[in-house]
């Protein structure tokens, strides 16, 4: 999978280079053995965020793309919509930049494995939560359900920050990542696109992977 996704990445034709950054000898060698580029991580990490920022932390870069390991159908036009919000940061005012799209299906908005997100009124993130956010005390108020997407576009110094900062309260309850960087001040573009991320977490959405391809 994780094989399909660096491949992925590289056919995009999006960034300078691409590579996978990992703790795994068995991920390590597959990648290698496919000619593709890998980074062995040298500590444990709590987070996918530590682990590249170790990783970047000597490269020369000034914007990193995180795709994560179980997005192995990536979409070029939000991958792009990204990389537009730096284009379009004069001010410098985001910190990372991510991806949302609309779930409208009650299952999948309680679902807890679908991490949902409210923002305000230009696109930056107030919270993320397992829980549905906001709660519907009041029916038909025009609430638009938004779940996160876990592909995401740093800025350098953002995740050098956030490499040195520690786990909170919030972040270490609903084992959310982005929640530290709120926790801290960072501010985070939340980016709607119409297509639903195939992430792969459960053994069901591997099948549905399987039969996608």
């Amino acid at each position: 999978m994780i094989l399909r996704t660096y491949e992925a990445a590289k056919k995009s034709n999006l960034f300078d280079d691409v590579f996978v950054v990992t703790d795994s000898d068995l991920i390590f060698d597959e990648i290698v053995s496919n000619q593709g580029k890998v980074i062995k991580s040298i500590k444990e990490h709590e987070s996918g965020s530590d682990r590249i920022a170790e990783a970047v932390e000597n490269l020369d870069v000034d914007i990193v793309v995180n795709v994560q390991g179980d997005e192995p159908f990536i979409n070029t036009v939000a991958l792009e919509k990204l990389i537009e919000v730096y284009k379009n940061d004069l001010e410098n005012k985001v910190d990372l930049a991510s991806l949302m799209c609309e779930i409208t299906d009650e299952a999948e908005i309680n679902n807890s494995n679908n991490v949902k997100v409210v923002v305000d009124q230009n696109g930056f993130a107030l919270y993320f939560s397992r829980s549905v956010i906001p709660y519907p005390r009041e029916k038909n108020v025009g609430v638009r359900y938004m779940q996160h997407i876990g592909i995401y576009a740093f800025r350098k110094q953002a995740l050098l920050d956030f490499y040195k900062l520690p786990m909170k309260s919030l972040e270490a309850s609903e084992k959310l990542e982005q929640l530290r960087y709120l926790e801290f001040g960072k501010r985070i573009k939340m980016i709607e696109t119409a297509e639903k991320s195939i992430g792969i977490d459960t053994p069901e959405d591997l099948e549905k992977a399987r039969s996608l391809l």
